[in-house]
């Protein structure tokens, strides 16, 4: 899948769409989700155009990937969610439940978050 540039992350790095920013580096952008899910609920993005972990591990630096994450982790620490814990989240794709097409982690946390996925019937 191509990335599309008019899809919503891509315009709020290019500031045309508000959010409100937690972090933000040359590298990385993370902005509270405006339909949280938990309590606290923050998107993490890296700047680049990419459609999702797929397309991000194969194509961007080692390096890059590495601080990507390492910023991950950071963000939920100094969000107080390092220690009562809290769950990163990437969708891809529709069977995944991805509605934006740029790669983002969720960061969910603040409180009990339950199961993981509904259970399924059978």
């Amino acid at each position: 899948m191509a990335y599309d540039l008019d899809n919503t992350f891509a315009k709020i790095l290019r500031g045309e769409i508000p959010n409100d920013t937690v972090y933000e580096d040359d590298e990385i952008l993370a902005f509270r989700d405006i339909n949280p899910q938990a309590p606290v609920h923050v998107l993490v993005i890296p700047k680049g155009a990419y459609v999702s972990i797929d397309d991000f591990g194969r194509d961007a630096a080692p390096e890059v990937i590495g601080r990507f994450f390492a910023r991950v982790r950071a963000i939920a620490d100094e969000l107080g969610l390092a220690r009562p814990g809290y769950r990163a989240i990437a969708n891809i794709g529709g069977d995944g439940g991805q509605e934006v097409p740029h790669f983002h982690v969720h960061i969910l946390g603040g409180g009990p978050l339950g199961r993981m996925v509904a259970k399924q019937s059978s």
